[in-house]
């Protein structure tokens, strides 16, 4: 059984902490403080430290060091991604932001358990390594071998399906909207399967003249065409043995998709020109932005192949569902871009940390890229503004850092029984009921310091619970 230390200086979280992981079967030991914890343990024999980056004397990123190799889970009540990423470049292994619900917490420590655990096996985490190292997307351990960016809750599940969907030899079909990555997760599966020391050959059916995709996919014999003047194989039988690939698959031609469909039922193909079928040993995956059954439906695609492709389907979240990943992987995008020309001192000012946080991102990652980039070569200083992002947002409604630093506050009648720690008080149950209790006497400003978050994570959570803000009274502050 994993062994935990908790280190965190505020009675409810470290009780309702140590109650969460008690009942998913982890032995938890917890101090109050890095000194505490010192005195009563041997620190370096736990298996996780899980500590608040704030403590009474000394920081939680000492336990770094004290813990000698032990993986260090930073929680931070701050919002604040630049603490975060301070704490990632001393050591950490991960952090996560206070208040949390219980599947963050359960995901995190999971994970990092079992990154742990697999750690020796060599070459494991090379796909996930960036160009230059920049906070936490250097040393990200958040999806181990998988290589993809991004802790979120919807790419935590994706993470999860890959293992599982990648040893097998089922087709794949990958949904998701242009620029989200989509051959990234097939890469993935290609890599964490049986088929990983042979080729993945990848195919974007969009950029194929559809003259010549049948020959290009399926090869030709000599003289099938006007210009076919020596037999040629094609991209199946450069794949046999690994996996194909077939990006936007929606805009292959129903005659192209009769001869895929034989390969997916027979194993076997022909050549244009040929009389003659040979047998192929192939894995697809397929990955698409359209919705391939709403085209069936209207004759624009094969029924018999949507549903030979669609054994099992990952989906893949738009960037902008996808919370504070964004700025995971816009700093990833920024340590990579200064490497290519030499700089170390560039880093993202707060309204462009926010206006990157806030912005829809239509193009989704391949956008971010995009703007990143541009942000690089045109930045004069070593601050990268949201003017040089080019991105189209009003961030006066955006302010998260005013409250960012502030302790949670603690006095008051009005809050000391909902400060009680009770025995069946989880972390999402207390944030649920101080709120719901104190936000038609409170305005948001006086929520979030209460809390010890920023507005902008306040409303977050809001977001996620389901908590509505009230429009009556005090609470209706802007």
């Amino acid at each position: 059984m994993p062994h935990i230390l908790i280190v965190e200086d505020e009675t409810i979280i470290r009780s309702a902490l140590r109650r969460l992981l008690e009942r998913n079967q982890y032995q938890v030991s917890e101090a109050g403080s890095v000194q505490e914890a010192q005195e009563r343990f041997t620190i370096p024999t736990f298996d996780l430290i899980v500590s608040d980056l704030r403590l009474p004397g000394a920081p939680g990123t000492e336990l770094i060091k004290l813990g000698q190799g032990t993986p260090v889970l930073i929680m931070t009540s701050y919002a604040s991604l630049r603490s975060a990423v301070d704490s990632m470049k001393m050591g950490a292994v991960d952090y996560i932001a206070k208040p949390f619900d219980h599947d963050e917490m359960l995901q995190a420590v999971a994970r990092i358990l079992r990154d742990r655990q697999s750690a020796p096996a060599a070459g494991e985490a090379t796909a996930s390594k960036p160009a230059a190292g920049n906070g936490k997307a250097a040393v990200d351990n958040s999806n181990g071998e998988i290589g993809i960016i991004g802790s979120c809750p919807p790419m935590q599940d994706l993470y999860s399906k890959i293992r599982k969907v990648a040893p097998t030899d089922s087709n794949v079909l990958i949904q998701g909207e242009s620029g989200t990555g989509k051959e990234l997760v097939a890469r993935a599966l290609h890599n964490l399967s049986k088929r990983a020391k042979a080729p993945m050959i990848s195919v974007n059916c969009a950029a194929i003249p559809e003259s010549l995709i049948e020959s290009e996919l399926f090869g030709h014999e000599k003289g099938a065409f006007t210009g076919a003047s020596a037999g040629r194989a094609g991209l199946v039988e450069a794949a046999d043995g690994g996996t194909l690939f077939l990006d936007e698959i929606g805009e292959l031609p129903l005659e192209a998709q009769a001869r895929l469909l034989r390969v997916l039922q027979e194993g076997e193909i022909r050549r244009v020109g040929s009389v003659q079928s040979q047998k192929v040993d192939v894995r697809l995956i397929a990955a698409t932005h359209r919705d391939l059954k709403s085209l069936a439906k209207i004759g624009q695609f094969r029924e018999d192949l949507y549903y030979r492709l669609h054994v099992i389907a990952l989906k893949l979240p738009p960037l902008r569902e996808r919370g504070a990943d964004v700025n995971e992987i816009a700093n990833a995008f920024l340590a990579r871009q200064s490497a290519r020309i030499n700089r170390t001192d560039l880093k993202f000012a707060a309204d462009a940390e926010q206006a990157i946080r806030h912005y829809s991102w239509p193009g989704n990652v391949r956008e971010l890229e995009n703007a990143v980039e541009r942000a690089v070569i045109l930045s004069e200083s070593p601050e990268i503004s949201a003017d040089l992002l080019g991105i189209d947002i009003e961030l006066s409604d955006l302010e998260d850092d005013e409250f960012i630093g502030l302790p949670p506050q603690t006095g008051g009648n009005a809050s000391n029984s909902s400060h009680e720690p009770t025995e069946d008080l989880s972390l999402e149950d207390y944030f649920q009921h101080f709120v719901l209790e104190h936000q038609d006497h409170m305005t948001e400003t006086e929520l979030a310091r209460k809390l010890g978050v920023s507005r902008k994570c306040l409303w977050e959570r809001r977001q996620r619970l389901g908590i509505p803000r009230r429009k009556t009274g005090v609470a209706s502050e802007s």
